[in-house]
């Protein structure tokens, strides 16, 4: 979800859901594209799209309202759906987990990461920065 702010245009402020396309739809210019832009990069596109036709020298402001979850499974306290906050990485979220069971390999986990179209699979430190929309396997350890 993110935040866009029109200054002196209080109808088109409004918190807005990123589609799967990677895409948010404002009223007056329709879709504007957002995956993988900065929120600055994205202020800069809607006031370019507003611009076209609809505003004089808009100001917008973008910002992330609510990022999308990660997951956790496997070897955790509580494996599920988690809030993602800036810059966490695998040890934050296994502790949002409940932490490791008693038979969890402490060493390192497996993440699971879209990346375009497709699902990327690899071995992590725990120090590891996640990403929204991460899936987190921590594997029991042989003994």
């Amino acid at each position: 979800m993110l935040r866009v702010s029109v200054y002196g245009d209080a109808s088109l402020t409004n918190t807005y859901r990123v589609d799967d396309s990677g895409a948010i739809s404002m009223p007056l210019v329709g879709a504007v594209p957002a995956r993988g832009a900065t929120t600055e990069a994205l202020s800069r596109k809607v006031a370019s799209a507003l611009a076209a036709g609809f505003m004089r020298n808009p100001n917008v402001a973008v910002e992330v309202a609510e990022y999308r979850p990660f997951f956790i499974q496997g070897a955790v306290g509580s494996s599920g759906q988690y809030s993602y906050s800036y810059g966490m990485t695998v040890r934050a979220a296994i502790s949002a987990a409940g932490g490791f069971t008693d038979t969890a390999n402490r060493n390192t986990a497996t993440i699971y990461r879209r990346q375009g179209n497709e699902m990327v699979k690899g071995s992590v430190e725990l120090d590891f920065p996640i990403l929204p929309g991460d899936t987190i396997v921590i594997a029991e350890r042989w003994i």
